[in-house]
């Protein structure tokens, strides 16, 4: 009796056992499913289209004069006098600044001694000369030296005469860089002068190399200076930049203001919105395509050539006009980009089309 509840007692534990295994294998298996199911991520595609638009160019810079002078000195010397301040206005010929004359004057007088030496060595040889007491060789000399002699002392007055500083346009004085006694070297800026004209006024801003492209002399502009935030300036383009600048690679555009009766000032920051005449072709996504965005740059997934997997691709933005992205570089032979899902994905992602 007691073999046979033993027995009946082993066979419930197989049992059991038995039971147990099928039902945690069943288990594994579902959580494989689900594993799997996990790791595939549904998308949606979205056709990229284009558009060709004469989008507006947005800048900023600061306004300046078209005629401005930075003035100095000829030669080099001590400043003896600065008539003028700044902010002060000033006449197109107007005395400016003056150098102490003393080493100047006195650099004349040595020039003017040598010549009258130099031309009675002239005279005194040419008698020589016609006496046959002197040589061809030594009649061409002394003629050399009172030409040599002649020609130093038109350059010293000459300097002397530039010993001052005379205003080049009539404007302000928008700087002074140097005062009374300071020495000044030959070139060296003394004052900064701005013409004050209504029709002189600027904005200078840098533009890529895209833009400039598209822009023309005679484009229209529409300029807002932050001091007067709630007036809108209209402008032309009036210069273009041949080359870029080596610093930031930008093309200079300059942009000539109708500032009407409104008081204007060097470096007043102002925003400009050019007009340009030429279009240009876009490629147009939804905005929620682009990730990892960083200012105009970002990046699109598409599907690999297997359709199961993505390529992460490059692009530069353009503008946003309302859910849309334009693009001005990037999606070039690319016909359907990754919307849905996008945020989730990485290269090594695999997914299902939804």
């Amino acid at each position: 009796m007691k073999l046979k509840h033993m027995f009946a007692s082993l066979l419930l534990a197989v049992v059991v056992w038995a039971c147990s295994s099928k039902a945690e294998s069943e288990r594994g298996s579902a959580n494989q499913s689900t594993t799997a199911d996990e790791s595939v991520i549904p998308v949606k595609l979205t056709k990229v289209t284009t558009v060709v638009r004469a989008e507006p160019v947005t800048a900023s810079g600061l306004v300046s004069s078209a005629e401005e002078a930075r003035l100095s000195f000829k030669v080099g010397g001590i400043i003896n006098k600065l008539y003028v301040d700044e902010g002060q206005f000033v006449r197109k010929g107007q005395l400016l600044a003056t150098l102490d004359l003393t080493e100047i004057n006195a650099q004349v007088s040595q020039a003017q001694l040598a010549t009258e030496k130099a031309e009675r060595d002239l005279d005194r040889v040419k008698a020589l000369y016609a006496d046959t007491a002197a040589t061809l060789e030594q009649l061409q000399n002394a003629t050399t030296g009172q030409n040599v002699a002649t020609q130093n002392l038109t350059i010293a007055q000459f300097n002397r005469s530039y010993a001052q500083i005379r205003s080049t346009v009539d404007g302000t004085v928008i700087r002074k860089l140097m005062n009374e006694g300071e020495f000044a070297s030959a070139g060296a800026g003394v004052f900064q002068i701005s013409s004050n004209r209504p029709g002189d006024w600027v904005v200078r801003v840098g533009v890529s190399d895209k833009d400039w492209a598209r822009l023309r002399l005679g484009n229209r502009a529409s300029i807002i200076l932050d001091a007067y935030p709630d007036h809108t300036f209209t402008g032309t383009i009036s210069e273009l930049a041949q080359a870029a600048d080596p610093m930031n690679k930008l093309y200079e555009v300059e942009v000539r203001i109708n500032p009407g009766r409104v008081k204007m000032a060097p470096s007043l920051f102002a925003k400009v919105t050019l007009q340009p005449a030429q279009s240009r072709s876009y490629a147009v996504i939804p905005v929620e395509a682009i990730v990892e965005g960083n200012g105009k740059d970002g990046f699109v997934y598409t599907l690999a050539d297997d359709r199961k997997h993505v390529r992460k691709i490059p692009v530069q933005i353009g503008f946003l006009d309302g859910g849309k992205v334009l693009l001005t570089n990037g999606l070039s032979n690319v016909t359907e980009i990754v919307t849905a899902g996008s945020a989730f994905l990485t290269e090594q992602s695999t997914v299902i089309l939804n």
